[in-house]
């Protein structure tokens, strides 16, 4: 059975014995974030912190709640999903793909049923800074919320567009947004809201359920809604609830809503921040202000945060798993859906944002390159810089596997592909990019000098005969998940092997 809520994906982990909780008290101030991430270093159990020194608070924090196995970091999505642990990536993405396909419309519920309505603060009662907001790292702007799903209007759904936007504190009832131009929220307040210099409604659910977290980091197309995927991949309906301060509809089982607006032509600071490309990103931007004008909770809410950033954090952390367990195999889809024959599509899982690895069939001269290029024009423009092309029978999720492919099967002077350098709407975090490259970022994102770039690792071999080996490999899995030895095993066994030697 698939995790109604956040609270009973962290009790399947705790039963997994992937919980540690600190009944002692552990500081917001880099403390629980450097406890979180030498977790991850360690592959350990998810941090749990009971008690936060020098606030009176009933709130918990959680670290990097969704990090899996460094092994199968899809593994605890799985079992919220109501799969067995040990699946294969493969597996774990056919099964994922199959719920895709079958989306179902949420369940709305009366506010007395909803445990998100708890407790009610409106007016003088909002105080962002009774919450324990981590100070993640040194260097860092604030302190941020940055695991959270972010409910703004729609017009062309009825239950709103999800997606995930960090947040930094100012004081009681004050945050700026990071709203980077050319995503569908920030365009909707850019090129709709301030325009017509109204503010934009939106709602901030921190602690959502495990299918809310994984649709808000899918590129579900415009006019589609984003609850009824989740519904999808619960394999049953997600439960909404309407705010106390306007018509959006809400995770009704969530820790914690921050209900608001985002005001036109007002701007606070943001940043910098230990960013996902593993360095402090800088220097402090202006954003948009969002203004709270409600809180709404559970009892004791659990609020989960990220350690953020190879380098100033860990590369495998919540947010490199939602890459690779929830955008991974929502790419797939829709890359089938496109005409192409893609077997994965799937986020290098130490760079998971500018780096991804396609396995797939080449039916036809030119076809990588059309791949590439459909991607890099679509959902790939902002982040991704260069994709790496196997075989259908080689393994993205294997970094081994992958890498012996580029080095046996791609020809550095033939099989190393750039689309050359463009003037482009680009999220400005690239390392090697100047800042006379990165460009202005009045908006949030530069339209920056950047390229393009794939590797086809992919052989010469007869496309039939590699779709036919693909599918004795498919049938031979088949074997073993009906045998109870899911190839993922064998993955695990594999890397221990190499390990002890």
């Amino acid at each position: 059975m698939a995790a109604n809520s956040f609270r009973d994906y962290l009790d399947l982990l705790d039963a997994d014995g992937w919980i540690r909780t600190f009944e002692e008290s552990v500081s917001w101030d880099l403390e629980a974030s450097a406890v979180t991430m030498l977790a991850n270093v360690r592959d350990g159990p998810i941090p749990f912190f009971q008690s936060i020194a020098g606030l009176e608070t009933e709130t918990k924090l959680v670290g990097d709640p969704y990090r899996g196995p460094r092994s199968r970091p899809w593994d605890h999505f799985a079992r919220a999903l109501g799969f067995s642990a040990g699946l294969s990536g493969r597996t774990y993405y056919d099964r994922v793909i199959d719920r895709l396909h079958t989306p179902a419309e949420p369940r709305l519920v009366d506010r007395q049923d909803a445990p998100c309505k708890t407790t009610i603060r409106t007016g003088g009662d909002v105080d962002l800074l009774s919450f324990p907001w981590p100070y993640i790292h040194e260097g860092d702007g604030g302190r941020y919320s940055n695991l959270h799903t972010i409910v703004a209007p729609d017009p062309d759904t009825e239950w709103g567009r999800w997606s995930s936007h960090r947040m930094m504190l100012h004081d009681d009832s004050q945050a700026s947004l990071l709203l980077l131009a050319g995503e569908q929220v920030p365009n909707r307040y850019y090129y709709d809201y301030e325009p017509r210099d109204e503010p934009m409604p939106i709602a901030v659910v921190i602690g959502a359920e495990p299918t809310v977290e994984c649709t808000a980091d899918m590129w579900i197309p415009s006019g589609r809604s984003e609850a009824a995927f989740a519904g999808g991949l619960k394999d049953g309906p997600v439960t909404l609830v309407e705010c106390e301060t306007s018509d959006l509809y809400v995770p009704a089982t969530a820790e914690l809503v921050l209900e608001g607006h985002v005001r036109p032509a007002d701007r606070l600071d943001e940043g910098p921040f230990g960013d996902y490309f593993g360095y402090m990103n800088g220097p402090r931007r202006s954003m948009p202000v969002f203004e709270v004008d409600a809180i709404t909770h559970r009892r004791e809410p659990r609020l989960p945060f990220c350690v953020e950033g190879t380098g100033v954090g860990y590369g495998q952390n919540s947010s490199s798993t939602l890459r690779v367990a929830a955008a991974g195999p929502d790419a797939t889809v829709g890359l089938r859906a496109a005409g192409f024959d893609v077997e994965m599509a799937v986020p290098w899982q130490f760079t998971s944002r500018t780096v991804w690895v396609i396995s797939t069939d080449c039916p036809y001269p030119g076809y990588l390159h059309e791949l590439a290029n459909f991607i890099f024009t679509t959902w790939g423009m902002l982040h991704i810089d260069f994709f790496v092309f196997v075989d259908a029978d080689v393994d993205p999720h294997n970094p081994r596997a992958v890498l012996s492919t580029i080095a046996l099967d791609a020809d550095p002077d033939a099989d190393f592909h750039q689309f050359g350098v463009e003037r482009m709407p680009k999220v400005p975090l690239n390392i090697y990019q100047t800042p006379d490259e990165k460009g202005s970022a009045d908006v949030g994102t530069s339209k920056a000098k950047t390229a393009k770039a794939y590797i086809d690792a992919t052989t010469d071999g007869d496309p039939k005969e590699s779709t036919s080996a693909a599918e004795t490999r498919k049938q031979a899995q088949e074997r073993l998940v009906e045998a109870g030895l899911d190839a993922g095993r064998f993955d695990r066994l594999d890397e221990r092997e190499g390990e002890s030697r």
